[in-house]
């Protein structure tokens, strides 16, 4: 049993992120461990061997699914072919539900084979939707570790071994080195005299396509009235031009690889639902949360979510803070309605920014990446003496 060789699985942008201070951390504290797996270019430069790349791995819906079994099934194959040939005994899966779960269910066959032990950092939100999932987590992974406080009570009372370890968007936020806005605008010939309207569809293609329209003729509206610079936030995996072939309007800048910079120095986001509605309220950004997915996709979801917000900066708070446009209400009328009755009223505007700032009181100060880190690494020595 060769206990240096751990599979780490993360299918997209965030889990990316999360993974690369996860890997780091690992690394920090036994350098010959030998991490591979599927990731991005932030694990890759903390030392990981790619497997397979995100952006190949970029489905989401039921119907894109689908659509790709052929090619998820190959790397479910390849990926239990390397196990079995590293002789790996730890398995740290990164959120990513449907493959993840899928590939953890296969994985467990390879017992007694090889005596696997797999851990979930960063759960699938079960709490919100697929509570039947829970029992399959209970009798697939050695431990969960969770980065929500209510979520570790959620599981301990159906008997699952989780354990709260923080969120790794604090660490991450508050390690990172903000350029100025002055360095911003010189860099990328922004406007000094003109606030940021920010623009975040998300980081698949697929996303980008169905939300990006509808958000930059808002955008569009809102910039003329209210005297902004409208800047789209694109993330690291998508290219630039994709924004152009969606849209005839040429008033917007595309920046790629500053997410946090521009959520500091922005006056206001439309943000796509997810990570980045968490990242824009730890950093206090007013903003209407927006999702729109296929109809097939949005039906089976709306069937099983059983919670009232969809957007994380507002699950955290347990409250509507800011506004929610899913599916037909995601439209540009919609959308500019709602901005613009935040940015016409400066109190109501200074009053989000006061409610967002609660979500890192919620969340704590823990550090994620270290305490995850420190609880993978000593199950892989227990492990090994067993």
């Amino acid at each position: 049993m060769n206990s240096k060789n751990i599979l780490v699985i993360a299918g997209e942008a965030s889990g990316d992120l999360h993974g690369a201070s996860l890997v780091r951390e690992l690394k920090n504290l036994d350098s010959s461990l030998k991490i591979f797996g599927i990731g991005g270019n932030k694990m890759k430069a903390e030392g990981m061997e790619l497997i397979y790349h995100i952006d190949k791995m970029a489905f989401l819906g039921f119907v894109e699914v689908i659509k790709h079994l052929p090619f998820i099934k190959k790397v479910q194959r390849d990926l239990i072919a390397e196990v079995k040939r590293r002789k790996v005994s730890e398995v740290v899966l990164i959120d990513y539900p449907g493959f993840n779960l899928s590939i953890a269910k296969k994985l467990k066959q390879l017992e007694p084979e090889l005596k696997l032990e797999l851990i979930y950092y960063i759960t699938p939100q079960v709490w919100a939707w697929g509570k039947g999932r829970v029992y399959k987590i209970r009798e697939l992974f050695k431990k969960v570790l969770v980065v929500f406080p209510f979520e570790e009570k959620f599981f301990k009372e159906k008997n699952v071994n989780a354990e709260f370890v923080g969120h790794p968007l604090i660490q991450e936020i508050d390690n990172y080195n903000f350029v100025s806005r002055n360095l911003l605008d010189n860099k990328f010939d922004l406007d000094p005299a003109k606030e940021i309207l920010l623009i975040l569809p998300g980081s698949r293609k697929q996303e980008v396509k169905s939300i990006f329209p509808e958000a930059v003729n808002a955008a569009s509206k809102l910039a003329d009235e209210f005297d902004m610079q409208i800047v789209v936030a694109c993330s690291s995996n998508l290219d630039e031009k994709v924004f152009d072939e969606l849209t005839d309007h040429k008033n917007f800048k595309v920046i790629k690889d500053h997410t946090y910079d521009l959520l500091k120095h922005a006056k206001f986001g439309i943000v796509k639902s997810g990570t980045s509605t968490l990242e824009a309220g730890l950093l206090e950004l007013p903003m209407v949360i927006i999702y729109k997915t296929s109809w097939l996709t949005y039906t089976i979801g709306k069937s099983l979510v059983k919670i009232k917000n969809i957007g994380m900066a507002n699950i955290v708070l347990d409250e509507q803070v800011v506004p929610e446009l899913i599916q037909k209400e995601a439209n540009a009328e919609r959308i500019y309605d709602e901005a613009k009755n935040i940015l016409s009223d400066e109190d109501m505007l200074n009053n989000i920014k006061l409610r967002l700032s609660r979500i890192k009181k919620v969340l704590g100060d823990k550090d994620a990446p270290k305490n995850a880190a420190k609880i993978i690494y000593s199950l892989i020595n227990e492990h090994k003496t067993s």
